[in-house]
């Protein structure tokens, strides 16, 4: 029911409690969606994390591309996460949709982070769409004025994504780099901190969640993945590293193409793409370091040289 605002927030509140039982047996389905509807950006982004394969309904010809590009890569591949999206702990027992005061949060992992997203699903009103009066079915939500309602604000923390462990290095010491991607902020967090978020109805943040690295006295890495790309920490599928008398060197191997980010500690000497010199420029404020990786979705290389 695209038509119907109120049924968009139910509707991600659903499938993500749905994966809590059947993320278990079978490879969850998150349903379609269009891309040129107003909640299009609300629904993509749940898609991104729930590890489920990507439709939409779209009329032909009727397309937003900036909201697909986000989400599926050029040569059609995805960023695709690699368990069922499930619910946080703390959200098993609150209802995202009817009490008013939650957040809807939502975990899954990559090879080398954890992805983090939290929607406000408030304002369905019941999650049942239709009540019935005798022979007569109607609506509830058809003129609910979700612009009216309030944000709502809550917290998120590194510990919400429950096997981020698994993506950290031996060298890990419990510090992560969080990268949100709406606003572009970078923070860097002990696991067990939390950060403030307040959103209003039918909004939604996305956190990768990347554990830091120790690579030498003075050098804490991790990599983020393609900022552009809801799911960035997806595009991850090696990290390896050296260190020898002339320095230390990253190499990552990453898909897609675009900006791609990692948190640096310090600024390096060089970067290089596919063996080749590349430009990247460093935010000393937050650790932000980004290159430019240019081409096809192929799989390529880069090397960080401290």
């Amino acid at each position: 029911m695209p038509h119907v605002p109120a049924i968009q927030t139910s509707h991600v509140a659903a499938v993500a409690f749905n994966s809590f039982f059947q993320g278990e047996i079978a490879a969850v389905d998150w349903d379609m969606f269009q891309s040129d509807h107003v909640t299009a950006d609300f629904h993509a982004a749940a898609r991104a994390l729930g590890g489920c394969a990507v439709y939409v309904s779209d009329k032909p010809g009727e397309h937003d591309f900036k909201i697909l590009k986000k989400l599926v890569l050029p040569d059609g591949s995805i960023l695709r996460a690699r368990y069922a999206g499930r619910p946080t702990r703390d959200c098993l027992f609150n209802d995202p949709v009817t009490d008013g005061k939650s957040l809807l949060k939502i975990w899954n992992m990559n090879k080398f982070s954890g992805v983090l997203g939290v929607f406000n699903c408030q304002g369905a009103g019941s999650w049942n769409t239709k009540i019935d009066v005798g022979d007569f079915k109607r609506d509830t939500r058809q003129d609910l004025p979700l612009s009216a309602l309030p944000p709502v604000s809550g917290h998120i923390s590194p510990i919400d994504i429950e096997s981020l462990g698994d993506a950290a290095s031996e060298t890990w010491t419990g510090h992560c780099a969080v990268y949100a991607f709406n606003s572009g902020a970078l923070y860097t967090l002990p696991k067990k901190s939390n950060l403030k978020v307040s959103l209003d109805v039918l909004k939604y943040e996305i956190f990768t969640v990347c554990p830091i690295g120790n690579y030498g006295e003075n050098l804490r890495f991790s990599p983020i993945g393609l900022l552009d790309m809801y799911n960035s920490g997806g595009a991850v599928e090696s990290l390896k590293h050296t260190n020898d008398s002339s320095g230390c060197s990253i190499t990552i191997q990453a898909r897609g193409y675009g900006l791609f980010g990692a948190y640096s500690s310090t600024k390096p000497r060089t970067c290089l793409v596919d063996m080749t010199e590349a430009a990247f420029m460093y935010i000393p404020d937050d650790g932000l370091l980004a290159v430019t990786l240019p081409g096809e979705c192929s799989l390529k290389e880069i090397q960080v040289l401290y």
